[in-house]
């Protein structure tokens, strides 16, 4: 396939257990000179495994704020006492390696990015239903109760704010995976109406 003719990142948004990853993880297995995920900044220690460049960028409360504070973030958030954010150098370090960054983030990011009018394009997967999304959920086998209802109540946000006309440029419905991945392939390599 031709290269991607548009090399704005690609923002992926959705709710959780939609299926957002198996979508852009084939993306990138076929086309694997292509796309990058985002490596997020997080002061959050790492976990067993996980490595700093590769998973995220391990950096200090001061480090990240002093980043904050210089513009450096294109969208960032706390969770519990950890910061994250996904950096502006990192994507055009990316982009200068001829790589499109995708950026697999909530909700809350996406307004972030969208009014700083960073220059990417936007992609919502949407679950075909409310009980198809809960299935998944449960299906998963990993995930409490209380998780459960934490992730449906935040989905219901998500779709929402999905309807909001020319937030996303792309809604993708995955009902089909092999019909959900053409749908992003097909985006993606189209060319940019920017």
């Amino acid at each position: 396939m031709a290269p991607v003719p548009d090399s704005r990142p690609i923002v992926i948004s959705g709710p959780s257990g939609v299926g957002k990853g198996t979508l852009y993880g084939r993306l990138f297995q076929n086309h694997p000179d292509t796309f990058t995920l985002s490596v997020s900044h997080t002061t959050r220690g790492p976990r067993p495994g996980e490595t700093d460049g590769v998973h995220y960028h391990f950096v200090t409360k001061e480090a990240f704020e002093a980043l904050k504070a210089a513009d450096g973030f294109v969208e960032s958030a706390k969770f519990g006492d950890n910061y994250y954010g996904t950096s502006k150098q990192t994507i055009e370090e990316q982009k200068a390696k001829g790589k499109v960054t995708v950026l697999d983030i909530e909700v809350e990011g996406v307004k972030q990015i969208q009014a700083q009018n960073y220059p990417a394009r936007y992609v919502f997967i949407a679950p075909p239903n409310e009980q198809a999304l809960e299935q998944r959920l449960r299906g998963r086998g990993t995930e409490s109760e209380e998780s459960i209802q934490k992730r449906l109540k935040q989905a219901k946000v998500e779709l929402e704010y999905a309807k909001v006309p020319g937030v996303h440029e792309k809604i993708i419905v995955n009902d089909d995976l092999e019909k959900a991945y053409k749908e992003l392939e097909e985006f993606v390599f189209a060319e940019s109406k920017a």
